[in-house]
């Protein structure tokens, strides 16, 4: 069975996003040190990426040609935010999962809307609910105390819209 554009098109924005969200928690692990919260926002993102890598193998989808691009960018999100102290880093997460949660419903909708492949609303929904968690996690560390937050915040999530433009074009 062929993919539908719809379905290769979430799975290399949804790998290019969960590359990122590794490197953003390495960036900031990196600095930080191995903090709790970090590491088990981490390790679900790790899970993330896998699910998608093998997806991406299963369907024959080729990741965006952006790739190399996010991983360094993503990677110098995390440690930069860190480097400003932890609850410049949780603010970043709070930004960066805003934007994701609201993405991945998107995905859930349409998905559901096009009656396409029901396991990839499943696991979709299942992640989308840990990214919501990873921000709730980041507010009740801080995030949203740090000085000029709406600066920051407004800069991560343009990056963030971004790269999910690009990455689910090419």
């Amino acid at each position: 069975m062929e993919n539908s554009r719809e379905i290769e098109s979430i799975l290399r924005v949804n790998h290019a996003g969960e590359l990122g969200a590794k490197q953003v928690y390495k960036g900031m692990r990196r600095i930080l040190g191995d903090d709790l919260e970090l590491v088990k926002m981490a390790n679900q993102e790790k899970i993330h990426l896998k699910a998608f890598t093998q997806l991406m193998i299963e369907h024959k989808v080729k990741p965006t040609i952006f790739q190399p691009f996010w991983h360094i960018l993503s990677y110098n999100i995390g440690a930069i935010t860190a480097l400003m102290g932890k609850k410049a880093a949780h603010a970043s997460t709070i930004a960066i999962e805003e934007i994701i949660v609201t993405h991945y419903q998107n995905q859930i909708d349409s998905l559901i809307q096009s009656s396409e492949n029901n396991s990839l609303i499943e696991i979709i929904e299942k992640f989308k609910n840990e990214e919501d968690e990873h921000k709730e996690i980041a507010e009740r560390a801080g995030g949203r105390e740090i000085a000029k937050f709406n600066i920051l915040e407004k800069v991560i999530k343009t990056i963030t819209k971004t790269a999910i433009k690009l990455s689910t074009e090419i």
